[in-house]
């Protein structure tokens, strides 16, 4: 914590004084007696205690939690321009908030809350969410609730998803959102995470930037946004594939949404299966391929098993492109960490026999900022290549 981490694991605890309540907030000092911070006890976690404020002056009243709101809204006012109206207002730790995810969709806000001490104040915050935004002149027509993650039990808190009931909301948990100019229909109560996954916004539109006349295959399409994108960038051809039949439908739908279907086709199929399977065909049918992949790993233990995994697509994908091609690659997991994934690529092309050419090196985009001091927040590599 000396470094500037807001984490205290209960085995760095030496001491604890007097009876403390589940969420409460609490001092930390160090063994000498000097003050380190205030944060949330979480009693049940082995993040025991969630530092919020190293200011020994601040008093945590509720006028506190609106101006620490204030500055993470104010931030993506600033940061996010036009795409105000569809981002991440805030990013947990990031934004002082431990434990908090606050997605705008228009004017629907949905929250995830991960600890048992935002747990308790999160009257406040949503209150002052819609209040701070209201003022700015922006609508919000309600707040919606995703806490039916199983991490929350590690926290001594129950799973549910609702509205957010003390604030006014229509009936509907369907919404529309734009993004890239691409039109997209939110189904926030029960899409993946809070609905629609906004950290590859820009990401996205480097894609489309180079897409233009290219036959591109998708991977991982989940709803068709890297797809989408490439299609509204002028590919000749998007063949978008993700396992889920599900996540495959909803992905055509939002082609025709956006009048995109005509160049763009749909498979339901495992990328680990179809890639090596493309190779045996022979030919080189795509000169663009995107790999989007879920996280593999999400612990320290996982990370060998991880890396095997985003080497092999990469691989298949590197043996399937043409020399000239193009590959978008990318990991969404902190655990692998940037030099591993990087590592894992320059293997991939030694196996495949090729050279890599970079063209962009990306990460999350600047509403999920990263912290520093707190590596956590640094979780997405993505890369943009020419294969040569």
């Amino acid at each position: 914590m000396k470094k500037g981490h807001p984490w205290v694991y209960d085995a760095e605890i030496t001491e604890a004084f007097g009876e403390n309540e589940n969420g409460c907030l609490v001092d930390v000092v160090s063994q000498k007696g000097a003050y380190l911070g205030t944060g949330f006890l979480s009693i049940n976690s082995k993040i025991r205690v969630r530092v919020v404020s190293t200011n020994a002056n601040d008093n945590f009243s509720p006028a506190f939690w609106e101006r620490r709101v204030r500055y993470a809204i104010d931030y993506r006012k600033t940061v996010m321009g036009d795409d105000f109206s569809c981002c991440r207002l805030v990013f947990g730790e990031a934004d002082g908030l431990p434990g908090l995810t606050v997605d705008r969709f228009s004017d629907i806000i949905v929250t995830q809350v991960l600890s048992f001490g935002m747990d308790k104040i999160k009257d406040i915050i949503y209150k002052a969410i819609v209040k701070i935004l209201t003022d700015m002149g922006e609508k919000i027509s309600g707040v919606y609730e995703r806490n039916d993650v199983a991490i929350r039990a590690l926290e001594g808190l129950e799973e549910y998803k609702g509205w957010y009931e003390e604030i006014p909301h229509p009936d509907s948990t369907v919404t529309e959102i734009t993004e890239n100019g691409i039109s997209y229909s939110v189904d926030f109560e029960n899409g993946q995470k809070t609905g629609f996954f906004l950290d590859q916004k820009y990401n996205r539109l480097a894609v489309s930037k180079i897409a233009k006349g290219k036959k591109v295959l998708d991977c991982f399409t989940h709803t068709g946004s890297f797809a989408l994108n490439a299609a509204m960038g002028g590919a000749e051809k998007v063949t978008a594939v993700d396992i889920s039949k599900t996540a495959v439908g909803m992905a055509e739908t939002n082609a025709k949404r956006n009048s995109l279907d005509g160049r763009m086709e749909f498979l339901a199929a495992d990328v680990f299966d179809l890639l090596p399977e493309l190779e045996k065909q022979g030919g080189k049918p795509f000169d663009f391929i995107i790999l989007d992949p879920p996280a593999f790993t999400k612990s320290r233990k996982t990370v060998k098993s991880a890396e095997r995994g985003y080497k092999e697509i990469n691989y298949r994908a590197m043996k399937l492109l043409p020399r000239g091609g193009y590959l978008a690659t990318c990991s969404c997991s902190h655990f692998m960490r940037n030099d591993l994934f990087v590592k894992m690529l320059h293997d991939a092309a030694a196996d495949a026999g090729v050279q890599l050419k970079q063209i962009e090196a990306r990460q999350q985009s600047c509403d999920h900022p990263v912290l520093w001091n707190v590596p956590e927040t640094d979780y997405l590599k993505f890369y943009i290549f020419q294969v040569v």
